[in-house]
């Protein structure tokens, strides 16, 4: 049995725009327009899923899908930093965020650490493979990290390695407990 994962990043929004942690604000008129122009090319799924945020449900919406909200899937908890950008973030608490971001069981701002984030999708992951067909999940890219680190068994200081551009998809197939990636195909092109 082969199960296929697309994981696919949100529309863009002012706070990645400005380089800060998630605050829970809506797509900007760019990204909800970009997300509803390539509306309709996504591949037919079994189930769809998202992060239950703003910006996935828009996005998701935007997309034309009608998705169930997949907690397991929603973006790392940065605690007290929400909202605040990484340069603000940099000034206020410089050794916290260095920790944070070379120590991947670290969670100096009262929220999730990234290994944390990373068993959390995991456990997604292996459910996901339990059942056959293609699932399509709108995801904050901290999720796609996460499932990619896991996914090719790589260690948790990967996380920070990867880009995630907007509108962008990871898809994830397999069986028996073993994934192949493939990277970053843009919405609009066939999947």
């Amino acid at each position: 049995m082969t199960s296929r994962v697309i994981l696919i990043s949100p529309a863009i929004t002012a706070a990645l725009r400005e380089a800060r942690f998630d605050d829970g604000c809506p797509l900007d008129a760019s990204g909800l327009r970009q997300a509803r122009a390539v509306a309709g090319t996504l591949p037919a799924a079994d189930r769809v899923r998202v992060s239950p945020t703003v910006r996935c449900r828009e996005t998701a919406g935007a997309l034309g899908l009608d998705a169930v909200d997949a907690p397991e899937l929603a973006g790392l908890d940065t605690g007290r930093w929400r909202g605040a950008t990484l340069a603000e973030v940099g000034g206020r608490e410089p050794e916290a965020l260095a920790r944070w971001l070379s120590d991947p069981g670290a969670a100096p701002h009262g929220g999730e650490s990234v290994a944390a984030l990373c068993d959390r999708v995991a456990g997604w992951l292996e459910a996901a493979a339990q059942t056959p067909g293609r699932t399509l999940a709108v995801v904050e890219p901290e999720a796609v990290r996460a499932a990619v680190v896991r996914a090719l068994g790589a260690p948790e200081t990967a996380f920070w390695r990867a880009d995630v551009p907007p509108l962008t998809a990871v898809e994830l197939s397999g069986r028996s407990g073993r994934w192949n990636v493939r990277f970053g195909q843009p919405l609009g092109v066939r999947l």
